[in-house]
């Protein structure tokens, strides 16, 4: 056999040997890797380079040093899940690189960062200005996580007392301009009011690239023709327009009668809508 074929053999093995040792360790692995998994993770490659090329006469070798090399980080995952003590030891605590607005230099020299690389990891977190940071902590990963001072933060919701509606995960009801039955039923929705939904967007399947259901059951739809205007899900709008509409209907009948008795009934069930209207508000203003 040629050096050409045993190179051909030797780089399938490892492939398949590399990708279950992969799918062994975990998605961490691929990830936010520890000191410790970047050490394991570069000898195992350095392993397979070798063996691949001939350059190690047994291939077998090579596959017990990797299984080895897995092993062990494998063994060292575990323990660091039950030990914070030795997990501490191999993946590293956080470092504080600015503690109550203050830079601290020690910690940066100590992580052997200039203030330069410090503003440049700030910069990554959309984050311009030093004075505007009351927390920043440079973890094992090598990820800086920043904390703003709150007058900086940006306003949510909860900050302005406004309810607003839970989400739910978008289901893809169309992919490449054919349905996807399961989503669809995920959805808790059929393919007749999918089709009815196309209709009153005006478009047909056939011009259907993507389209997603969201949690209020409103269909987003993206068309193959990027000329086209995208058409935007009216449900919503439309019916909390209507609700506005009977309201403003019911106090104008008020104004209408000069019944003691049909006025208090308008003015009731006006209140009633009113009432209806500010509930539903966070979830049909979208």
């Amino acid at each position: 056999m040629s050096e050409w074929s045993h190179i051909i053999i030797r780089s399938f093995i490892f492939l398949f040997v590399l990708f279950v040792i992969t799918k062994i360790l975990g998605k961490k692995q691929i990830s936010q890797i520890t000191f410790f998994e970047y050490v394991c993770g570069i000898t195992i490659g350095d392993i397979a380079g070798e063996v691949i090329m001939g350059l190690a006469n047994n291939i077998w070798h090579g596959v017990l040093a990797i299984g080895i090399f897995a092993g062990v980080t494998i063994a060292v995952s575990y323990i660091s899940l039950k030990s914070n003590s030795f997990r501490d030891i191999v993946d590293g605590k956080g470092t504080i690189f600015i503690k109550d607005g203050k830079i601290m230099e020690d910690n940066l020299k100590k992580e052997k960062y200039s203030t330069d690389e410090l503003t440049t990891l700030l910069r990554k977190k959309d984050v311009f200005n030093l004075a505007d940071v009351e927390f920043a902590v440079l973890e094992p990963t090598g990820d800086l996580t920043v904390l703003l001072k709150k007058e900086n933060r940006p306003l949510t919701p909860k900050d302005l007392n406004m309810k607003v509606a839970n989400d739910k995960v978008p289901q893809t009801v169309i992919r490449d301009g054919s349905v996807v039955h399961d989503s669809l039923a995920s959805a808790g929705k059929t393919r007749k009011w999918l089709f009815d939904e196309l209709d009153k967007l005006g478009v047909t399947i056939e011009n259907v690239f993507y389209a997603q259901v969201d949690s209020y059951g409103d269909l987003t739809v993206d068309l193959f023709d990027d000329k086209m205007k995208q058409p935007s899900p009216q449900t919503r709008p439309l019916l909390l327009a209507m609700l506005k509409k009977c309201q403003a209907d019911m106090d104008l009948f008020e104004l209408e009668t000069d019944s003691i008795e049909a006025q208090m009934m308008y003015r009731k069930n006006a209140n009633r809508l009113n009432v209806v209207i500010d509930k539903l508000k966070p979830y049909l203003n979208g």
